[in-house]
Formats: C-alpha cells, sequence, structure tokens
C-alpha cells in the first residue's frame, strides 16, 4: 500500500498466510484486520476498496492487516466456500494480537472490516470471537454480499456501507437483511460495487462511524484524490 507496508507469513490451518501490515504514523491504538472480495474472481488483499479501508483505519490509530485468502498471491490452502477461510482469519487476529501486545498495548481494541466476500467471512470470524467472549470492537461491512452467501445477524453498532446501483449485490437485498435487525445502512449515491470514483466518500464514511471527522485523522495522511 505504501513504502512502509511489510509482508508477514501467519501461520494457519492451510499453511502459511501472506499478509500485509502497515503501522499508523501515531502510537496503535489497537488492530484492524481487512478481508478481501472472492478470490475466485479476482479478489486479493490490494484490492482498491480493501486499501481505502486500511487507509482509514490506520488514520484511526490501529494497525492494519491485510491478508490474501487461501491460494491468493503466496497464501497456502484452496478456496473454501468461507468456512476454511474464517479460520484463517482468526489465526490472523490472533497474530495481530500478539503482535499489538509486543508493541506494547495491554488491551488492543479490534476492528474487522471486510468488502464483498470478506465482509461474509468477517461476520462468521466476530460470531466465534464473540462465543469466546472475545467481541470486536466494531465490524465494517462494505458491498455485504447477503445475496450470495447466508450472512447472519451482526451487532446493531456495525458499519455498513453500500452502492444505490451494486450490480452484483442489489441494494434491496442489503435492506432487506438489514430490516428485521432494524441495522442502518449507509448508502452512496451512484456507487457500483466497486465504488469507482467513489472511494473518498467511503473514507470519510468510515471515519465518521468512529466520530473521527477526516481532517482530524493523525493515523496518516491523507490519500490523493482518485483518478478520473
Amino acid at each position: 500500500m505504501n513504502s512502509g507496508t511489510a509482508t508477514v507469513r501467519v501461520a494457519g490451518p492451510a499453511g502459511g498466510i501472506d499478509t500485509a501490515v502497515d503501522l499508523p504514523a501515531v502510537k496503535p491504538v489497537g488492530v484492524a484486520v481487512i478481508a478481501h472480495p472472492h478470490p475466485l474472481f479476482g479478489g486479493t488483499r490490494d484490492n482498491k476498496v480493501v486499501q481505502t479501508l486500511a487507509r482509514a483505519l490506520l488514520a484511526l490509530g490501529f494497525v492494519a492487516w491485510r491478508p490474501n485468502f487461501r491460494g491468493v498471491g503466496a497464501s497456502e490452502g484452496a478456496y473454501d466456500e468461507g468456512r476454511g477461510e474464517t479460520d484463517d482469519l482468526l489465526a490472523v487476529v490472533e497474530h495481530a494480537l500478539a503482535h499489538a501486545a509486543a508493541l506494547g498495548l495491554a488491551d488492543p481494541r479490534l476492528v474487522l472490516a471486510g468488502f464483498s466476500f470478506g465482509s461474509f467471512v468477517q461476520t462468521r470470524v466476530g460470531e466465534r470471537l464473540a462465543a469466546q467472549g472475545r467481541a470486536p470492537e466494531r465490524l465494517v461491512l462494505v458491498g455485504a454480499a447477503v445475496s450470495r452467501f447466508d450472512v447472519g445477524s451482526v451487532p446493531a453498532d456495525t458499519v455498513v456501507v453500500h452502492g444505490e446501483v451494486d450490480e452484483t449485490v442489489p441494494l434491496a437485498a442489503v435492506l432487506d437483511w438489514a430490516r428485521p435487525q432494524d441495522l442502518p445502512v449507509v448508502v452512496i449515491p451512484g456507487a457500483d460495487h466497486f465504488f469507482h470514483r467513489k472511494l473518498m466518500i467511503l473514507r470519510r464514511i468510515v471515519l465518521g462511524a468512529f466520530g473521527v471527522p477526516p481532517e482530524g485523522a493523525a493515523g496518516q495522511p491523507q490519500a490523493p484524490p482518485e483518478p478520473r
């Protein structure tokens, strides 16, 4: 993502998990694990939405961890429809929390963020952690793939962002999923599934969800405008 990005190989159930790590410019407040879209359709940790989420969370002071799902890049294993991917992200979470402890964080905050297929997997990771009495502080779900996977209920403070004209996951499906939960959905007008030309708006939404205006974020310099 930038010149300071480090690559870490995390031990996972199916082998090594190829993971990019970025440290904020300020003292870290916690850990953010960001999951990418579907691995069988070109999804990687370098996806622009994933990088936008990472930059926003870096600006909030989180150490940003972006793993490649199994079978992507140098990550070992093969696509497992979300099951093995959940186990892999749990391994990354444990590794990231241990890293935070080594940095001197006694009680690091944990945020799970995901885009599309990655959002589905993060809901499962959140459920598993909650069952262990270690629920993450917040879930951030972008382009949630509720029409393609069986996505369960999520905590009431979950940040859900969707594009008005998403051609992959219709907005109506997300509203149908959110309605029984009384879960707010932030809709970006004119945005497609990949938020083309809307990434800066997405970044502002994430910052605002954590109570920090964009100009007040100190973890990383503002990203340049998207090319037209």
